[in-house]
């Protein structure tokens, strides 16, 4: 996948990431450049989650937020690197500063935005930010590798 064909859709992103229903957590990539991608997640109340977490009152997973950003994150590896395509998985093996400040809820669309920081012999190092409505409701910093 290239940057000139922006936006792509989850039939794409599928053909990168090995995740599938329900756990395909990236619906849309909006922006791709050579560090910094963003992907877009719509949030509906039809998730399996929110029958568990919680059914009076419905709030997304924050470890599921942090997938998301992990998925955004992939599908900029495997654009960086396209020879990993279907020969290696991308792994994470790090969380660091993990800040939750928002509630994600039903009807809202999260936007993950990830920055490749570092690359260093094979590990990538991730700024992670996840928004809702323009407002910073996660972030973190992602380590990965593929293996």
């Amino acid at each position: 996948m290239s940057s000139d064909k922006i936006p792509f859709h989850i039939m794409d992103i599928m053909k990168l990431l090995p995740h599938r229903y329900p756990f395909v957590l990236v619906d849309r990539i909006v922006e791709l450049e050579e560090k910094r991608i963003v992907g877009l997640k719509n949030v509906t109340i039809n998730e399996q989650f929110f029958q568990g977490h919680f059914p009076e009152d419905p709030v997304m997973p924050g470890v599921l937020i942090l997938e998301g950003l992990a998925q955004t994150g992939c599908v900029l590896a495997y654009n960086t690197e396209p020879s990993m395509i279907g020969t290696k998985l991308a792994y994470f093996t790090g969380l660091d500063a993990v800040k939750f400040r928002k509630k994600v809820v039903p009807g809202d669309q999260l936007l993950f935005e990830v920055i490749a920081v570092k690359r260093k012999m094979g590990l990538w190092i991730l700024a992670c930010k996840a928004f809702v409505d323009g407002e910073l409701v996660a972030e973190a910093q992602l380590k990965a590798t593929f293996a």
